[in-house]
């Protein structure tokens, strides 16, 4: 490390004092660049001076870059004559940047070859496209267009849903390039289309050439002759539209080095899979228009501009917005309005759209079967199903995935697995293959780590379209009844009345359904179930009925034979279940979250179940050998206010997934050494002792690798001799007035070794004093080194510490400081820290230390009474006012109620991704040691950086702050919140 601050020095210094050195060397660059400036600009008078002749484009980029250059130079050579001391280091760095920036224009203006074009050969014909060009549009356009004239990117993917607009975007850059003269209008057009021939795209090709390949049969041998071909055209476009199967360039004639002639490729396909095989370096997806965008272009297609009478653009709007931001379907139904100013027949078009936006002639005709070809082109069975079954959710409705996939499994939509993480693994695959060819979109709205899925309106449209004689789906539509029972056809497979306002169901209802297997009726306020409605439902596999208020199940469930899954998760009032025993064939039952107070009678004859949920539930003990005909069961979930005794759960070998609570360490270790080796838990929230505190788990997912060490679980005479077994992928570790000894290290030796822990938590313990205790020897800290991921902590990612009253710090020195120097694996993954009411603590990060902070976005530090450095000296280094600290990713730095603090950092902290700085009641700070980046010789704000909090009577104190940079306050006072 010394000798790293040693060469920054130099090198530092190095700028400083040849700064007049470099500006010379750039000078007598810049005036050769000047003289081979005018020598082109003749060049090109005498060649333009013939009719016909353009200079291409590449010569006009270089002349423009040397005319920048120049300008760059008088601005820096004016900065320099002024002669700030401040700048002298950021200024070198800058003549030396442009010293290589002038050295490169210099070495490209030779153009030993032509620099001017016929213009006769850029003329030829273009595509007919839309006028109108939303905001989206231009940028698409932009990105491609950057993409096509620079050196970085030879190929491009241009994917999304049918009648997105991505072949109206390639026909405007294909007329675009028709106007440049870079490629010698060697731009190539081919529609590759559904069936794909490549014997037929090679004579395309070649006929594109004048290539005669009429004498070659052999593939090979053709594309051979067209590379041969290509070869010889150098810079050359090549556009291939609406392919939807990859194949081998080579196939073509293409290979890798045309690329160094600047070879240049767009593919136009609805699938990112088909633009990723076939090798395109960018992928850019076209969106669905915008709201407002959606609009314009409807109203530009219908009336050229022209307003419509209120009441009828009242509903045009309407209209429009059914359209679902597609352009195709927006072009077509404004086609189709087009001179309609009866506002009657808007009002008809407006309800055919609201039975379905396909029940209008021109979306069947004009619509539907764009859509339908992405559909067909599935080919496998299993993802036509998994993609139909989407369109049981309401429309844009956000779907979680692992609630999806979790369907799939229970409808049996896919192909049989044994374990259920294998399922999910299968689950996400097809997901990803739907969400590539632009049939599901990726939804973030869902806000779950795995994200979530949702169908665009038309799209689903379609897929009703199709499902339309075996699925009923009225899902989301407000309805406060359900169907009458001659909506009810006996053909029916599937029926989504989910998120409705359902309130009741008749006692007379019983919809006569011999065929249906899935019945959704979640989210629904609905208080009873009538007997009468499973009478002729018989042969139903899923049962949905969470989120209801439903207080009672009716017996005839006991009838349902045939019954895979029943979920009542979430339904709060639910207080009695008839008995289950007759439910052979059930293999998942969700009881989380209701007022259940005992497992149902019959559940022990249940033994094919593979998930069972009561967390959350009333339950409070499970009778003896519950689980013994249970050995099937892959994933239970028990209340946490409920101890499970350790031989109930020890026997289930196929468990993948467990949540619950055991009474003491000794159970936890049993139920952990008999887990089989090749059948490890995949998630589990594992609590040992009483929690006294409680933290919200999600009821539709397990989603953690978590073990709770609660109340005097870990205590002398609590553990015994036991060793503590935690799971080797562990990532989350909670402490809550367990008895943690002084150093977390000591309790557990499991984490000195690679773990994934990734996040902890220690609130209330009073015995803590660090977290880690270096015991490195000289001799080992080589090893260490070279693999710092063997260091403890080396991928924790949160870190927080609540409470803990005889805390002092993070490390613990056990070595003589200059024989062991600070490692860099702990906490070199950190990226949040919080610290509060930690009272003993007095500085919170040795200098040593921060060196391994450079991944860290968050710093909390509240109510830490004795506190006096955030960032301070320790016995490896010595923190000068002139030293630099550099934390690159934080974004969030908050300072509250600090009584003691002194100090922030003696140095200067580079921090250019903060974002916001919260700072209260640290009232004895006198710096704020932020190093504002320099923008022409002056501080500016941090790029990213929205606001700085403080209290309003704190104003004095934020007004005589101190600051290393001149006008630093005033930069940053603009940015200042008063509360």
């Amino acid at each position: 490390m010394s000798d790293m601050l040693a060469n920054f020095a130099v090198n530092v210094a190095s700028d400083y004092y040849n700064l007049e050195k470099k500006m010379q060397n750039l000078k007598r660059k810049l005036e050769l660049l000047n003289s081979q400036e005018a020598d082109m600009v003749a060049r090109l008078r005498e060649e333009e001076r013939h009719p016909g002749k353009m200079r291409k484009s590449v010569v006009k980029y270089w002349l423009s870059n040397v005319v920048s250059k120049q300008k760059e130079f008088e601005s820096l050579e004016t900065e320099v004559n002024q002669n700030s001391r401040i700048s002298r280091v950021t200024l070198a760095k800058c003549a030396d940047k442009m010293i290589e920036e002038v050295t490169e224009l210099l070495d490209h203006g030779t153009f030993s070859d032509v620099v001017v074009l016929d213009v006769s050969e850029t003329i030829e014909e273009k595509f007919v496209t839309v006028e109108w060009k939303g905001r989206a549009f231009k940028e698409n356009l932009e990105t491609v267009w950057t993409c096509l004239l620079g050196n970085e990117v030879s190929s491009i993917g241009i994917y999304g849903m049918g009648g997105v607009g991505k072949t109206t975007l390639a026909q405007c850059i294909y007329n675009k390039l028709k106007n440049e003269t870079m490629f010698y209008d060697n731009i190539f057009w081919f529609t590759v289309s559904q069936d794909l021939n490549i014997h037929k795209l090679q004579n395309d090709i070649g006929k594109a050439l004048n290539l005669d390949l009429s004498d070659k049969d052999d593939e090979h041998k053709r594309a051979a002759k067209l590379g041969w071909a290509l070869e010889r055209k150098k810079r050359f476009v090549l556009m291939l539209d609406d392919v939807w199967t990859p194949f081998s360039l080579q196939k073509i004639g293409i290979s890798p080095s045309l690329a160094t002639y600047g070879f240049k490729m767009v593919v136009i396909s609805r699938s990112r899979e088909v633009c990723h095989k076939m090798e395109c370096q960018k992928h850019l997806k076209v969106e669905a228009l915008s709201e407002e965008e959606a609009w314009k272009l409807f109203m530009n297609k219908l009336s050229y501009g022209i307003r419509l009478p209120p009441k009828v653009e009242e509903v045009a709007r309407k209209v429009a917005k059914k359209c679902a931001r597609l352009p195709l379907a927006i072009v077509a139904m404004a086609g189709s309005l087009k001179g309609v100013i009866d506002i009657h027949e808007w009002r008809d078009a407006l309800e055919e759209l609201k039975e379905s936006c396909m029940g209008r002639d021109v979306m069947e005709n004009e619509v539907f079967p764009i859509l339908l070809c992405s559909f067909n082109r599935l080919r496998d069975p299993i993802l036509k199903r998994c993609f139909l079954y989407c369109s049981l959710y309401p429309e844009d409705h956000g779907i979680q995935r692992h609630k999806l996939i979790t369907n799939f499994i229970s409808e049996k939509l896919m192909e049989r697995r044994t374990s259920r993480q294998a399922y999910f693994d299968q689950g996400h695959k097809i997901l990803n293959k739907l969400e590539n060819v632009c049939l599901l979109e990726r939804c973030e709205e869902t806000h779950y780590e795995d994200g979530g899925v949702k169908m665009h309106d038309l799209i689903r449209d379609m897929a009703l379209k199709i499902t339309k004689d075996e699925y009923m789906v009225k899902a989301g539509l407000q309805l406060k009844e359900i169907p009458e029972e001659q909506e009810w056809k006996e053909d029916l497979d599937k029926v989504s009345l989910m998120r409705n306002n359902i309130e009741e169901i008749s006692s007379f209802t019983s919809p006569k359904c011999p065929k249906l297997s899935t019945l959704l009726l979640s989210s629904n306020p609905l208080k009873s179930i009538p007997d009468s409605i499973f009478l002729q439902m018989r042969g139903l596999h899923v049962l949905d009925l969470s989120y209801t208020l439903i207080e009672y199940l009716p017996s005839s469930i006991s009838n349902l034979e045939e019954l895979n899954a029943l979920l009542l998760g979430c339904c709060w009032k639910l207080v009695f279940v008839p008995p289950l025993e007759n439910l052979k064939a059930l293999k998942e039952l969700d009881l989380s979250y209701t007022g259940i107070k005992e497992i149902p009678q019959g559940l022990e004859s249940l033994t094919i179940l593979k998930c069972l949920d009561t967390v959350g539930s009333r339950i409070e003990t499970i009778p003896t050998g519950f689980s013994q005909g249970m050995s099937l069961l892959q994933r239970l979930t028990l209340p946490t206010w409920m101890t499970i005794p350790v031989e109930q759960v020890a026997g289930l070998k196929q468990l993948e997934e467990f949540q619950g609570k055991f009474r003491c360490m000794h159970d936890f270790n049993i139920f952990m050494k008999s887990r089989p080796s090749d059948r490890q838990l995949s998630f589990y929230d594992i609590q040992i002792g009483d929690r006294c505190s409680y933290s919200y788990r999600n009821p539709e997912r397990l989603a953690f690798k978590l073990v709770t060490f609660g109340k005097d679980s870990l205590k002398k005479g609590e553990t015994g001799k036991d060793e503590i077994m935690l799971p080797r992928d562990i990532e989350y570790l909670r402490f809550d007035q367990c008895g943690l000894s002084s150093c977390l290290f000591d309790d557990f030796q499991q984490l000195n070794n690679p773990t994934e822990l990734k996040h902890c938590y220690i609130e209330k313990e009073d015995g803590i004093e660090c977290i880690l205790r270096l015991l490195l020897e000289k001799e080992t800290m080589a090893e260490v080194e070279q693999q710092s991921c063997l260091i403890p902590l080396h991928y924790l990612e949160s870190l927080h510490l609540q409470d803990l009253q005889n805390f002092f710090g993070l490390i613990k020195w056990e070595v003589v400081p200059a024989v062991a120097p600070f490692p860099h694996g702990p906490f070199s993954h950190l990226q949040r820290l919080e610290v509060v009411k930690c009272a003993k603590i007095k500085k919170l990060l040795p200098l040593s230390l921060v060196q391994n902070l450079q991944n860290l976005n968050i710093l909390k530090v509240d109510s830490c009474a004795e506190l006096e450095e955030i960032i301070g000296d320790d016995e490896i280094r010595d923190l000068g006012a002139e030293s630099i600290i550099t934390l690159p990713r934080l974004k969030n730095l908050y300072l509250i109620d600090l009584p003691k603090l002194e100090s922030i950092c003696k140095g200067s902290i580079i921090c250019d991704s903060i974002e916001e700085i919260d700072m209260e009641y640290i009232t004895k700070v006198r710096k704020l040691p932020l190093f504002l980046p320099p923008l022409n010789g002056q501080p500016s704000p941090p790029p990213s950086f929205k606001k700085i909090v403080l209290w309003k009577e704190e104003k004095g104190w934020w007004e005589s702050l101190e600051w290393d940079q001149p006008n630093a306050k005033s930069v940053l006072q603009p940015f200042v919140n008063y509360i």
